[in-house]
């Protein structure tokens, strides 16, 4: 199909990709067929839930379990695509796999959990693009925006976090680009994401507005390196955050989504950028609050230089506006960049309805077990840590789970090779003797907020405890957790397992009982 043939409303139709949720009311379900059917949208992006809209997956387990969300995603992609005049391109945050938004469906490790393997592992990297793409198109969709590209320069960012690839630099820039080719060649397309690099700020995006207040040579040489290398090695879809970086804009604190002088002068003009610009979501308080007036939002967004609009909360007035605004070629421009996308993706072909996949869940663990085994590892090592195994075999070392389930594989792979000690919590804090201990600590979150979850008065108590007798901890979760730690440095050993899978559970098991 080419643009010629649409009107210009259908062309700025094009450009929209809204939210749709998994688990809505059949009201809204209605109401997103009307914008299908009647203002031609380009494309739809799915979240779990209205509840769970501005969360990911890693917070929403704990509250919201739906056993048919799979079922139902299908369904709702068959039902919405039979009402489109322009097929519609689907769409949803998958970083860590169709797990962040569908329960019950393949997840792999987070980024910060691949980002402990070595360089030289970049193939994994790339296999975990190529494993996640296929689930994805799978089940239909056609777009994940992913990977992070963001360096986390700051341990306290609250948004971005254990979603990069790390602190360094090339390890970011080398993996973000694995996984990008893995995912493409799984005949899914990819996204680069935050432009021009949310990874030190200590503001989330979805709530206010981040300042990264670095000189542009500081921005060039940190922020804005993967993207510059990902561009020369041929990615062509970028999203724009939220965020501003004054020197880019002659000292102005506006979003780098709203900026032309980020996208057009920076992104499309010195680092010649050819591909199709993706907004960040447009109902982020970031920027949602800024222009009161329908619609003005999305033509900022537009005329600044974003082909595809995600999340608009006003797509009716958006359309309307911007084609109503557009002057020039530049939205023909753009609708012909989403419509190359479609043609690339098969969109136009003939299509039968998509079913729901049935995944093979032993080779996902295998796989995820596969990866374990190089990516855990000992941040510290000590004396006990050397030679657990002998002491577990003697029976000389207690264990105990400092927070998380009363039962778990850890310690039953553990048990199974030598006769547990397993002692509780309020049994460890009684306990007078100086014998070694084996502390499991689960976080129950992957974010910073609230502490991660963590339970900080065990936490400085397994500190104090550490004054007195050598502990071993095995930290399940997000590493960035150690720092809630008054004094990490009391600890005979810590192993770091990034996961709490039961077949990472079982590898960190296996690692200290290799320890003679």
């Amino acid at each position: 199909m080419n643009h010629s043939q649409l009107t210009k409303k259908e062309k700025a139709g094009q450009l929209f990709s809204p939210a749709a949720f998994i688990h809505d009311t059949e009201e809204h379900y209605q109401n997103m067929e009307v914008l299908v059917r009647e203002h031609g949208i380009g494309g739809i992006t799915f979240f779990h839930s209205r509840a769970s809209s501005a969360a990911n997956f890693e917070k929403r387990q704990e509250t919201l379990d739906y056993s048919d969300s799979l079922d139902k995603l299908v369904y709702l992609i068959n039902r919405y695509q039979k009402q489109a005049k322009i097929p519609l391109l689907f769409s949803i945050d998958a970083e860590y796999g169709l797990a962040m938004r569908v329960e019950k469906t393949p997840q792999y490790p987070y980024a910060i959990s691949l980002g402990a393997l070595d360089l030289k592992d970049r193939d994994l990297v790339y296999e975990v693009g190529y494993r996640m793409g296929q689930d994805l198109k799978a089940a239909g969709i056609h777009l994940n925006f992913a990977p992070v590209a963001d360096i986390n320069t700051q341990p306290e960012n609250p948004v971005i976090g254990y979603r990069s690839f790390g602190k360094e630099r090339e390890k970011v820039t080398q993996f973000a680009l694995a996984m990008y080719q893995g995912l493409e060649a799984a005949g899914v397309k990819a996204c680069y994401k935050h432009f021009p690099g949310h990874g030190d700020t200590i503001v989330d995006s979805h709530l206010g507005l981040p300042i990264i207040d670095k000189t542009k040579t500081e921005l060039m040489d940190e922020e804005l390196y993967p993207f510059i290398e990902g561009i020369r090695a041929g990615v062509d879809m970028i999203m724009v955050g939220h965020l501003a970086a004054p020197a880019l804009t002659l000292g102005q604190n506006i979003p780098a989504s709203l900026s032309t002088a980020i996208i057009k002068d920076l992104l499309r003009g010195e680092l010649g950028f050819k591909g199709l610009v993706v907004s960040d979501a447009l109902n982020m308080k970031s920027v949602s609050p800024m222009h009161a007036l329908p619609g003005q939002l999305e033509w900022e967004a537009f005329k600044a230089g974003n082909d595809l609009l995600c999340f608009s909360e006003e797509v009716e007035a958006g359309i309307a506006y911007i084609a109503r605004e557009a002057k020039g070629n530049n939205l023909d421009t753009s609708v012909e960049k989403v419509l190359e996308l479609k043609n690339k993706l098969g969109l136009f072909d003939a299509k039968t309805e998509v079913q729901t996949p049935q995944y093979d869940k032993g080779s996902i663990r295998t796989f995820n077990a596969q990866l374990a085994e190089r990516y855990l590892n000992f941040e510290k090592k000590g004396s006990i840590g050397k030679k657990i195994r002998a002491m577990l075999s003697q029976g000389q070392i207690l264990k105990t789970t400092a927070q998380g389930p009363a039962d778990h594989p850890f310690f039953q792979k553990l048990d199974a090779a030598f006769p547990p000690k397993n002692l509780s919590w309020h049994e460890i804090m009684a306990d007078k003797s100086q014998e070694p201990l084996l502390a499991a600590l689960f976080v129950p979150s992957v974010k910073p907020v609230n502490d991660f979850g963590l339970d900080l008065k065990r936490v400085e108590a397994l500190t104090d405890l550490a004054r007195k007798r050598p502990i071993v901890l095995v930290l399940f979760g997000n590493p960035l957790a150690l720092r809630k730690f008054s004094d990490v440095s009391l600890f005979d050993t810590i192993l770091v397992a990034y996961q709490s899978f039961e077949e990472v559970q079982e590898v960190a098991a296996e690692k200290l009982l290799s320890q003679v």
